[in-house]
C-alpha cells in the first residue's frame, strides 16, 4: 500500500515498530527530517507531548537541537508534524486490514491487536497532554479520527448485517458515533485510572460490551471463541 507526499512514494513494510513503517527515497537532509518525526513519535506517544522535550528528541537521536530546529521552527510545528505521521501510519494500518474483509468481528479485534501493539509502551497520556498544550492540533487530529473511525465502522456494521452476524434492525449511524465516543471515553484516565482499569483489559471489556449489544445468535458464537481465546 502507498501513502502520497509530494514528490515521493513511501512503502509500508512489516516492523516491531509501527512509527518506523515506511522505506523513503529521501535526500540525506530529507531523510534526517524523517528520522526526526519518527523519533519524536515514538518519544510522545511513550512519554507525551509536554514531557518530551527537543533537547530530549536530540539526544536520543545523536545530533544537536539545532539540527532539528533546522526542519521545525518551533516544537509545536513537530507535534503537528509528528500526529500527521501517527495518524497516517494507524489509518494505513487499518486500512490493510479491512481490505481482507474478514469477518465483521474478527475484524475488530484484529484492529483492536493492531492498536494495542502500537500503544503498548505508552506510559502517559499522550492525548490528555495534546488537548492541553496544543488544542488547534488535537482538535484537527480529533475530526480526522472521527471521519475515519465512523466510516471504517459503518462499513463493519453493514457487512455484519448482509452476513447475518449482526441484528439487522440496529442503526448504524447511532452505533458508529456511540462507539466512537466510547473509544475515546475509555482513554480519559480521569474516569478509568491506569492503576484500576488496565489498557489492554479496557479495550478487551469495551469491545465486548459493544459486541454483545448488536450480534445475532450466529454473531455470539464467533464472538464467544474470541472471547475464550483472550481468557
Amino acid at each position: 500500500m502507498f501513502l502520497k507526499f509530494p514528490y515521493v512514494y513511501l512503502r509500508a513494510i512489516k516492523t516491531k515498530n509501527f512509527f518506523l513503517r515506511f522505506i523513503p527515497h529521501y535526500s540525506e537532509q530529507q531523510k534526517m527530517k524523517e528520522k526526526i518525526i519518527q523519533k519524536a513519535s515514538n518519544m510522545f506517544i511513550t512519554l507525551g507531548f509536554k514531557s518530551v522535550t527537543m533537547d530530549d528528541i536530540a539526544s536520543e537521536i545523536g545530533i544537536s537541537k539545532k539540527t532539528i530546529y533546522a526542519h521545525f521552527n518551533t516544537k509545536t510545528a513537530l507535534v503537528k508534524e509528528t500526529t500527521k505521521y501517527m495518524f497516517d501510519t494507524v489509518d494505513t494500518g487499518i486500512n490493510n486490514i479491512c481490505v481482507l474483509e474478514k469477518d465483521p468481528i474478527e475484524e475488530i479485534f484484529e484492529i483492536k491487536y493492531f492498536l494495542m501493539d502500537i500503544l503498548k509502551n505508552e506510559k502517559s497520556s499522550p492525548l490528555f497532554q495534546l488537548k492541553k498544550y496544543y488544542p488547534a492540533i488535537a482538535n484537527n487530529l480529533h475530526k480526522k479520527k472521527f471521519d475515519v473511525m465512523t466510516s471504517c465502522t459503518l462499513n463493519n456494521l453493514k457487512r455484519g448485517i448482509k452476513l447475518g452476524v449482526y441484528r439487522p434492525n440496529i442503526d448504524i449511524y447511532f452505533i458508529s458515533r456511540i462507539y466512537f465516543v466510547g473509544m475515546n471515553g475509555i482513554k480519559d484516565d480521569t474516569i478509568f485510572p491506569v492503576q484500576e482499569f488496565p489498557k489492554e483489559q479496557l479495550h478487551e471489556e469495551y469491545l465486548e460490551y459493544h459486541l454483545r449489544g448488536i450480534v445475532t445468535l450466529k454473531g455470539l458464537k464467533t464472538l464467544n471463541k474470541f472471547i475464550k481465546t483472550n481468557d
